[in-house]
């Protein structure tokens, strides 16, 4: 059990690193690494096929909405942030509408 909580802690880790400084493309070679080596590793502590899929699947799930959660946060912070006290953005001015009538 441990081991397989090792594991997801460890594809969590490597989808927030993966989303705070690389793009989505970079997800088609850390899924198969996470894959690959989740695998050897279950089966050097003698997990089953059966059983070994499930942690697998799940270890890849946690790897993208971690890197999910982590490019969003990069991208936008939180993203309701400028709507909930009305000022904008830093890039973004105030008013404008009001200038072109």
């Amino acid at each position: 059990m441990t081991t397989a909580l090792v594991l997801l802690f460890a594809s969590t880790l490597a989808g927030l690193a993966t989303g705070l400084f690389f793009r989505v493309w970079s997800l088609l070679l850390v899924s198969p690494a996470i894959a690959v080596l989740a695998a050897i590793v279950l089966q050097t502590y003698d997990f089953g096929f059966w059983t070994g899929i499930p942690i697998v699947i799940g270890c890849l799930t946690a790897c993208q909405l971690a890197y999910l959660v982590s490019a969003f946060q990069r991208q936008n912070g939180v993203l309701a942030q400028d709507d909930s006290d009305g000022a904008p953005g830093h890039d973004r001015q105030h008013g404008i509408g009001d200038e072109n009538e």
